[in-house]
């Protein structure tokens, strides 16, 4: 089959679109064949090494991936060669830059049935980012205030969709280029964080604030006073600690998004209701996939990106 794989970490260079051999499903496995994968930021630091997960090399990235099931392993009993699924990879694993793919059955779901199965690739990591991020660790109740700081990027998207349907005020903070975007996912109030102050624009006290962004920690440290007294931080910065205020009782947690197929199949019926878009910006081939990691290298990539196998 072909696939993308570096066998050392990298700049992009080290991306190549080569033969590599089919994969067999194990006990409690599915072999997919790849509609599409999805380019997340993190696929950036897994191939440079910089993001500390031990890859085994040489290794395929792309672990948000939609497809067909192909072959079952022993004991799969809840899927059939046929269906159409989604899934949040182990990021530890061979990803879905390539033909075929084998996944645990225990992280996938059956795709949404209302958009194109390359489409919902899109979904999983980032949308169960924002699900967790919401509704598991901050708790995140109708009525409440929520500040979405970064919401221009793809989990801030979901974010927006799934607190408005759950009856928050949402408050979030874009770029020009991406405001349009963030009102219609439903912000009640869009702050250009390129030409106003947050501290200045946010005139109320919010229950949770969720950071998507990279911010400086003292910047994200002064966001403390924002938040009311027993409040919560959700960022998912990783590389840096949330911050938090024993005294006013806040909270402030780093959340490290974890595949739950479940949650995973929640968000799936919200899509196939009408109740959550599911946003991408261009489908590229396989072949061509190292570009994309130039363009994420150099800031220049611009939405969510699927990664397409030969038809």
């Amino acid at each position: 089959m072909k696939a993308v794989r570096f066998h050392e970490h990298g700049g992009p260079e080290v991306l190549h679109y080569e033969e590599a051999e089919q994969p067999v499903p194990g006990a409690g496995e599915v072999r997919l064949r790849v509609a599409a994968s999805a380019f997340n930021a993190a696929d950036n630091g897994i191939r440079a090494g910089s993001l500390p997960l031990p890859v085994t090399l040489p290794h395929i990235p792309g672990y948000d991936v939609s497809g067909t099931v192909d072959a079952l392993g022993d004991g799969v009993e809840n899927f059939s060669v046929g269906d159409a699924v989604v899934g949040f990879l182990p990021m530890t694993a061979d990803g879905g830059a390539a033909e075929y793919v084998v996944a645990p059955a225990s992280v996938l779901a059956a795709a949404p049935t209302s958009i194109p199965l390359v489409d919902s690739a899109a979904l999983p990591s980032v949308g169960l980012t924002a699900w967790q991020a919401l509704f598991e660790q901050a708790g995140l109740e109708s009525g409440q205030r929520l500040l979405v700081v970064g919401a221009g990027g793809a989990v801030g998207g979901y974010a927006v969709q799934l607190a408005k349907r759950a009856g928050a005020v949402v408050v979030a903070t874009a770029s020009p280029r991406s405001r349009d975007s963030v009102a219609a996912a439903g912000a009640d109030q869009v702050i250009d964080h390129t030409t106003t102050a947050l501290r200045d624009a946010v005139t109320e006290p919010v229950d949770v604030l969720l950071n998507l962004a990279p911010l400086e920690p003292e910047e994200f440290a002064s966001l403390l006073d924002l938040v009311r007294d027993g409040g919560v931080i959700v960022s998912t910065t990783a590389w840096m600690p949330a911050p938090s205020d024993e005294a006013r009782g806040v909270r402030g947690i780093v959340l490290f998004v974890r595949s739950d197929a479940g949650q995973l199949a929640q968000l799936v019926s919200l899509v196939d209701a009408g109740e959550l878009r599911v946003q991408t910006a261009e489908q590229v081939p396989l072949s061509d996939l190292a570009a994309v990691h130039e363009r994420a290298a150099a800031g220049t990539l611009r939405g969510k990106v699927l990664v397409v196998p030969a038809a």
